[in-house]
């Protein structure tokens, strides 16, 4: 990056209706987690109507291994967008100048050096996630091809963490619908014309990713004069360097845990058998679209109340958590009633094996009332993030996942062979715990004065 780059903060979201703001900036946002989300959906549904139980196990073991290296980024660069909206709210525009450029540094390393440690572990990594024997080969070829394109997934999020902490969520929305766009024609071509299987689902993510980066990185260029982000910016910068990890660390560490989490159940689902294997991996994608709303709110609840909260705001940033909470509850009960009904025929358009549709429906019958309880602590999980006190939302979520959360899948999977009902709902447990230490958290804030640690 040579010379300037001028980027626009698009919306202040410190003034006006809180709700109003929230709905603003959520629902594109929303929609651009809908359609990163149809990557992985779209891979494994496309892949079912060409290839077999192998290859669709493949794909679904395997993009839950990249889905956790993506939360993981993701995590990381909240520390970007919560100290670019804490410098936006508080007029700061140099502050928001370096908090971008170091961002682009730090990731540029962290990219390079994530992708030659990962191909030399392909292999092993397949390996330790007991990937049924029918579908090894299919999982190193996808793996393979997604590791070698990392620097484009980190790039991409980078980006449109960068947007959202100036205010901006759509330009993200737009640039995902181009990638999604081209990553269903791709997989269409690659798997149903060429045949070639998982590998086909491998290079239409990255190809498509590659082609959100390029379209981010020309729309960058033609923004207007907002903030100047000069070669100087990119020069690491021990305090700048410190806020970005203070915050971005304890996420990515917490949203990794919760991904290994994911890929624990998966292997205990893998010693199953390739049935339950299946039907684990189709419900664990069908879940990451069902989770949309409560996930987006982490997203939304971290980027308002920063901007909030470098204002002096502590009230909207407060009003903000309370929509969010609400907004979460009255989705999640709804999915959740709806999903009893309705769980077979979801899971059967991901596969044409019976055994399989009716392992998936009772895992998702279970699973989905974690929708509930998760998109709460999600939303105060970005209120913490926002005031620079990620390590709380990192503290409920690892005390859950090793208390509850693992060892409830691991013992409802001895206790109960021939239903993975009780697996799913075990996921909902674990959430619960989360949201009794949160409100813990809360009324222990709130008794003292509140300080932004970033």
């Amino acid at each position: 990056m040579q010379g300037q780059r001028e980027i626009i903060m698009e919306k202040n979201l410190t003034s006006g209706s809180v709700f109003k703001n929230m709905m603003l900036f959520s629902l594109p946002y929303l929609l651009s987690y809908f359609l990163q989300t149809l990557y992985g959906m779209a891979d494994l549904f496309i892949i079912g109507q060409f290839e077999g139980v192998a290859s669709t196990t493949a794909v679904s073991v395997g993009s839950q291994v990249m889905h956790m290296l993506t939360v993981i980024l993701v995590g990381l660069a909240m520390g970007t967008t919560v100290a670019v909206g804490q410098a936006v709210g508080a007029g700061d525009r140099k502050k928001a100048s370096l908090s971008i450029g170091n961002t682009v540094t730090l990731f540029l390393g962290v990219s390079v050096a994530l992708t030659a440690v990962l191909l030399l572990c392909v292999r092993p990594i397949v390996g330790i996630i007991s990937t049924p024997e029918e579908a090894v080969e299919g999982t190193v070829r996808y793996l393979t091809i997604c590791f070698i394109g990392i620097p484009f997934i980190t790039a991409y999020n980078i980006i449109s963490s960068i947007f959202r902490g100036l205010g901006d969520s759509r330009s993200p929305m737009y640039f995902i619908a181009i990638a999604c766009v081209a990553n269903i024609v791709l997989d269409y071509v690659f798997m149903g014309v060429f045949h070639i299987g998982p590998a086909g689902a491998a290079l239409g993510t990255i190809i498509s990713q590659t082609i959100s980066v390029i379209t981010a990185l020309v729309a960058m260029g033609k923004k207007k004069i907002g903030i100047r982000v000069v070669g100087g910016d990119l020069k690491p910068q021990g305090k700048v360097m410190g806020q970005l990890l203070r915050v971005g660390v304890p996420v990515a560490c917490q949203d990794g845990l919760i991904q290994v989490a994911f890929i624990i159940i998966t292997i205990i689902a893998n010693r199953r058998g390739l049935s339950d294997a299946a039907a684990v991996g189709i419900v664990e994608k069908i879940i990451s679209f069902v989770f949309l709303v409560p996930s987006s709110m982490l997203s939304t609840v971290s980027a308002l109340c920063a901007q909030n909260i470098g204002a002096g705001k502590h009230d909207r940033a407060a009003k903000t958590l309370q929509y969010a909470i609400m907004i979460t509850v009255g989705f999640g009960i709804a999915v959740s009633v709806l999903v009893q009904f309705f769980a077979e025929p979801v899971v059967g358009l991901f596969t044409t094996d019976q055994l399989v549709r009716i392992m998936g429906g009772q895992y998702f019958r279970g699973y989905i009332w974690d929708c509930v309880f998760a998109g709460i602590h999600f939303s105060f999980s970005g209120y913490f993030c926002a005031y620079g006190r990620s390590e709380f939302s990192f503290l409920h979520n690892i005390i859950a996942i090793l208390l509850v959360r693992i060892p409830g899948v691991y013992l409802t999977s001895i206790w109960f062979p021939d239903t993975l009902f009780p697996m799913g709902i075990t996921t909902a447990c674990g959430s619960l715990t989360s949201i009794i230490l949160c409100l813990l958290v809360f009324r222990y804030l709130k008794k003292k004065p509140i300080r932004t640690a970033v």
